[in-house]
Order: C-alpha cells, then sequence, then structure tokens
C-alpha cells in the first residue's frame, strides 16, 4: 500500500483539524470566493477548507488520499446540507481522473506538500487549472521557531532515518524550491507570489492534552512514539513535545490551548 496513505489513515486527523477550523474559515475568507466557482482542495483533510469554501457559494470537490478523511468530510458536508461540496480519494502526484483546465483555483493547505514527488504534484495541480485561474498552498516551513515546524522537526529526532530518495514535504516551505517545482510545470518566477502568513490552533484543553492527542491521532507523531518506544526514549519525547506547547500556548486559561503556527502562503496565477 502506498506509504503516504498508511500515514494519513493511520490516525484521525479530524481530531487534530477540529482545533484548526477558525484559521480555515479565515484564509478561506481572503482568497475572493465567487458564487459558481469551481474550486479543488488538494489533501483536503475532512474540509477545513473546503467547507467554507463551499458556504461561500463555490463548487468544490475535496481530494484526499486517507479514506476515512474523505469519508469525515462528505459527512460534514451532508450534515450542513452542503450539495456543491464533495470528497474522494485521489493522490495529488497521479489527479489524472481529473480532466484539464477544470478548476479556477486549486487549493492545497498543509496537504499536497506531504505527497511524494514534488514535481509531479506542481505539474498537475497546474494541469487542472483553467488558465486565468490560481493555485494557492499553504506549507510549513522548515526551521520555523513555531508549533508545526518544531513538532515535525522533534518527532523526526526520534524516527528512524527515511529511505534513499525521500524527498522532505518542508522543502515546500522554501521559496526557491516552489519556483522550481511549478517552472517546471510552464509557470513563469513572476506568477508565483509569497506570503508569510500563520494558522492557529485552539484547542479545549491544556497544552499536555493536547500532546496527547497528537500521539494518538497525528501519524508523523504516532510514528515518533511507536520509535521512541522501542528505544526507551517515550518520557523523553513525551517531555519535549509539552515542553514546547507548553512554552508556545497563548491563551491565559491551563485548560485551554491557543498556538500559533507559520506558513508560506504560495500563490500561483495560471
Amino acid at each position: 500500500m502506498n506509504p503516504n496513505k498508511v500515514l494519513w489513515e493511520k490516525g484521525d486527523f479530524t481530531q487534530i483539524a477540529r482545533t484548526m477550523r477558525e484559521s480555515g474559515e479565515n484564509l478561506v475568507a481572503q482568497l475572493g470566493i465567487t458564487q459558481g466557482l469551481d474550486v479543488l482542495d488538494l489533501g483536503c483533510g475532512d474540509g477545513t477548507t473546503a467547507l467554507p469554501a463551499a458556504r461561500r457559494g463555490a463548487i468544490v470537490l475535496g481530494v484526499d488520499i486517507a479514506r476515512n478523511l474523505v469519508e469525515a468530510g462528505n459527512s460534514r458536508a451532508r450534515a450542513e446540507a452542503l450539495s456543491t461540496c464533495t470528497f474522494q480519494e485521489g493522490d495529488a502526484t497521479d489527479l489524472s481522473e481529473l480532466d484539464d483546465h477544470r478548476f479556477d483555483l486549486v487549493v492545497s493547505i498543509f496537504g499536497a506538500m506531504f505527497a511524494p514527488k514534488p514535481f509531479e504534484v506542481a505539474s498537475e495541480m497546474v494541469r487542472v487549472t483553467r488558465p486565468g485561474g490560481r493555485i494557492i498552498m499553504g506549507n510549513w516551513i522548515p526551521g520555523d521557531p513555531t508549533l508545526v515546524a518544531q513538532i515535525l522537526k522533534i518527532s523526526s529526532a526520534y524516527t528512524p532515518p527515511p529511505p534513499d530518495g525521500f524527498i522532505s514535504p518542508m522543502l515546500w516551505g522554501i521559496e526557491s524550491h516552489v519556483i522550481e517545482r511549478f517552472g517546471k510545470a510552464g509557470i513563469a518566477q513572476s506568477a508565483i507570489s509569497f506570503v508569510k502568513d500563520t494558522f492557529t490552533f485552539n484547542a479545549p484543553y491544556s497544552p499536555a492534552e493536547f500532546v496527547s492527542v497528537f500521539k494518538t491521532y497525528y501519524g508523523p507523531t504516532m510514528n515518533a512514539f511507536e520509535a521512541a518506544e522501542t528505544n526507551g526514549k517515550t518520557a523523553e519525547l513525551q517531555t519535549e513535545l509539552e515542553a514546547l506547547f507548553i512554552s508556545q500556548n497563548k491563551s491565559a486559561d491551563p485548560t485551554t490551548t491557543t498556538v500559533d503556527a507559520s506558513f508560506l502562503r504560495v500563490t500561483v496565477q495560471c
């Protein structure tokens, strides 16, 4: 089975996504969504940005590699009677089931960046976007001091080295790599713009409890704890992550967590 599919079906990312809803709404509000706009949300999870786009009148297709997240997204759309929002399984490296130039807007917020074969990902996003349309990506930034980059950095220190040929998803957070990848897909550098943005996680539990949620439901963190357990380092990993969450928590209420995470927002004009 596709290792990426295994990773994202391993836990239940909906538990993390629940803490990201407000920022998802805020981001979509900035995208100029209009009635009838054809939108592809790639690596959509359970609809953190897909559903807000549909609420604004867009016709949205959410594509994700994880079957459980596709099911959760369709369930959320049905619960809101959003008939213009549907979810299906798919791989960001091969969208051959989707027609050329189908979408006015392709959105991928912390989604397609995790797919292997980044040049194929960029090529497929460009192929399915209409001339004059846009691609919007949100990508975590390597080495950034804020939450998610640090979670992934800490987790990687406890897991075995990646296989030969592995390309870090974090390279999508470096402007020169983004320019190179879309350049190979026929996009001029002048058509690509960048801004550093912030996603805020709002969790109704303490930082230590939030760590437990990641430990239980977030694939990369689950893998890190499994590897740490075999090496007798579970307590060290737990301590390190709790210290991170506590130090970055902005909430004055010890029973809740509010943490910012910086990301690179990429806009591609096709």
